[in-house]
């Protein structure tokens, strides 16, 4: 396959076809064979090559519009610039999961608060509890619901600030007595001058490992035998 070339100037200098194709982005080969340079580095050295070559074969009398130049310098300094400043953010983003973990193995061991229905009692001791609010509520009610399905208590906290209230339910019924050890459902729910708003019920646990996901972050795995990212954790006791 032969190569062409195109001349440049009053002095019949040529620039080779393909360095032509390469920065109007023509080329025929460059796509299936994959050996063109396509990245900032690439398409700035290709046209540095290009624009001394016109330098060196420009027609005194009609000099190239330098502003045309300047221009097209500026958007390959920018494509560079955009390519660069994608490394460094990888690279951050990469030192900041690393530093993540490191923090959140300080948690193992530690009991926290987070989002959960199943509150598991035993030896007649019931872990901590607790409900978040997106926002006030004018009252905030905590529902206890045994394995078959039957409200074995209703803690009524009344009107709370928007955030995390933690609840210690001492594992009674509404009369007082000590209910049985096993699972118990835990739910929250909160009005609003009378219109229902958003509740979640928390469930504390002990942290027992610190598990890495897919995209970097770091999540704990319970002992409840959940898996929690670290963001929702609610609160640590």
């Amino acid at each position: 396959m032969t190569s062409s070339s195109t001349t440049i100037g009053g002095s019949s200098a040529t620039v080779s076809q393909s360095l032509l194709d390469t920065m109007n982005g023509t080329s025929s080969t460059s796509s299936s064979s994959g050996t063109s340079g396509t990245s900032g580095s690439d398409l700035q050295n290709t046209f540095l090559q290009l624009l001394v070559a016109q330098l060196k074969n420009q027609d005194p009398t009609d000099p190239m519009d330098s502003s045309q130049m300047t221009s097209q310098l500026a958007q390959i300094n920018t494509v560079s610039g955009i390519a660069n400043l994608n490394t460094s953010l990888t690279s951050l983003s990469t030192q900041l999961s690393a530093g993540q973990n490191a923090q959140a193995a300080l948690l193992i061991g530690s009991t926290v608060l987070a989002s959960g229905t199943t509150a598991t009692v035993s030896s007649g001791s019931a872990p901590q509890l607790g409900v978040q609010l997106t926002s006030a509520a004018s009252d905030v009610k905590l529902t206890i619901t045994n394995s078959a399905g039957k409200v074995v208590n209703t803690l009524d906290l009344g009107a709370q600030s928007a955030g995390t209230v933690p609840i210690t339910w001492n594992g009674t019924d509404a009369s007082g007595a000590t209910v049985a050890d096993g699972d118990y459902t835990v739910t929250a729910s909160a009005t609003i001058n009378g219109q229902a708003a958003t509740a979640t019920a928390l469930v504390a646990s002990k942290v027992q490992a610190v598990i890495q996901q897919q995209d970097g972050t770091a999540s704990l795995s319970l002992a409840n035998g959940k898996t929690v990212a670290l963001s929702n954790v609610a609160g640590i006791l």
